[in-house]
């Protein structure tokens, strides 16, 4: 070092909190302070003769070259930011400012840590994005989609699991387990993690150092050798609705400084969640009979008319069915308005066995449903559904202290294109069908 500097001048820069550091044209180093220790996590004697560009993430490796051909053409740099792969192979960030020697055909370079504010930015950006996506997205799972992106530009993560609490069975229910590339199979291990973390209500960092002091089912299903694990409960201001966990990646093993960013991070995720879940049932509510729980009449038409263009763009087929309860007023005077409400709910659910999953039943008016059947192979198949329908709806539906009460219904049929060009025609005629049906003897 003296051949460059006196001792006085090289013991002077081991008292700097910053790194000093000094490469050779080659791109060795050939001094670096006490300090470098702390930021790199090599001693100055290890650093001594390594290639400088090794050291750098191989992300920042390009433009960092080019940086240090820049200074060596006599361009001092005083802002350059970088990342570096410390010795225990974290990343640590630094802003460096650098300059060329060419008595002594070096560079000479500070570097300070920015790794802290440059998380701190990044948590910030992190909770902006996550609140953004709360209103840009259309549902929960490309919600998911979203955060995951997010929080693994924040920690290094495998695996990206949301669980939620579900009220009926009292545990969690996984709505989301993902890597980069797609959804992945639920694991045991991952189950088991959730359900201790939501039963703590803290934080769980699980890799081989702490698994001596975890409960059984959890050693178990961590098996000998454990990657590194991280859980945090996901919490709002009504309470727990349930667990956010990391996989770690390759052998990189979370911290504690990790465990608490994500701890930070998880409270924005929920609130986000939260809001997504206020915003469906809002919508479904908007959507659907508050009875029945079946398609409404605006949503109905939503549908009919996406059904309507399906067909005419795919000259395919697609059939109406008009269902109306026959003196279903009787009914309700006879019985009341609660025994009422029990058989709709009923009349709602046998349509609904009758038909497809992607076939759409909804409730219209007081007591008529319709049902649009898509892609129909002939005008018979929409039949066999109406009289499965009609021996439905035959069977005497049970009343709690009333016994059984027989109901029968009238239903219309349409066909597309058969009865009708648009919507309206084919509405009118299932409609006039259903009204002529009344006229008639009910099926045997």
């Amino acid at each position: 070092m003296e051949k460059f500097f006196p001792a006085p001048v090289a013991n002077f820069a081991d008292l700097l909190m910053d790194a000093v550091c000094m490469v050779d044209a080659a791109g060795r180093f050939v001094f670096a302070s006490a300090a470098c220790e702390r930021i790199f996590g090599y001693t100055a004697e290890e650093m001594r003769g390594r290639t400088m560009i090794d050291m750098v993430a191989p992300e920042d490796r390009e433009r960092t070259l080019a940086a240090a051909r820049t200074i060596m053409d006599g361009q001092p740099n005083l802002h350059f930011e970088n990342r570096y792969v410390r010795k225990d192979g974290s990343l640590v960030h630094l802003l460096w400012s650098a300059r060329w020697s060419e008595q002594h055909q070096l560079r000479v370079a500070v570097a300070r840590d920015i790794s802290a504010a440059k998380r701190a930015e990044a948590t910030q950006a992190a909770l902006y994005a996550i609140s953004e996506a709360a209103h840009a997205t259309d549902d929960l799972p490309q919600l998911f989609q979203h955060i995951h992106q997010i929080i693994g530009g924040l920690l290094p993560a495998a695996c990206f699991v949301v669980a939620l609490h579900d009220s009926c069975s009292d545990q969690l229910r996984f709505a989301y387990h993902a890597d980069q590339q797609g959804p992945l199979p639920q694991s045991l291990l991952a189950r088991v993690m959730g359900e201790e973390v939501r039963r703590m209500g803290r934080p769980l960092l699980l890799d081989s150092s702490t698994l001596a002091g975890l409960p059984e089912a959890l050693r178990s299903a961590a098996g000998l050798a454990p990657v590194s694990w991280l859980g945090v409960p996901l919490t709002t201001s009504q309470g727990p609705i349930g667990v956010l966990m990391l996989q770690g990646q390759g052998e990189h093993a979370y911290t504690d400084a990790d465990r608490d960013l994500l701890l930070f991070v998880s409270t924005q995720v929920a609130t986000a969640i939260q809001r997504k879940r206020m915003h469906a049932q809002l919508r479904f509510m908007a959507q659907h009979d508050e009875l029945t729980r079946l398609p409404n009449r605006r949503l109905f038409h939503d549908r009919l008319e996406t059904a309507f263009a399906r067909a005419q763009r795919q000259q395919g087929r697609l059939s109406l069915l008009f269902i109306d309860l026959d003196k279903f007023k009787l009914i309700n005077d006879e019985y009341g308005h609660a025994s009422g409400d029990l058989l709709l709910k009923e009349v709602a659910w046998r349509i609904q066995a009758c038909v497809r999953e992607s076939d759409t039943v909804a409730r219209i008016g007081g007591d008529e449903f319709v049902v649009i059947l898509e892609n129909v192979g002939l005008p018979d198949h929409a039949l066999a559904v109406k009289d499965k329908i009609h021996e439905a709806l035959a069977l005497p539906v049970p009343l709690a202290d009333r016994g059984n009460l027989q109901i029968a219904a009238s239903i219309g049929v349409a066909h597309y294109p058969d009865h009708g060009a648009d919507m309206q025609q084919l509405l009118r005629h299932a409609d006039n069908a259903m009204y002529a049906s009344k006229t008639q003897p009910a099926p045997m």
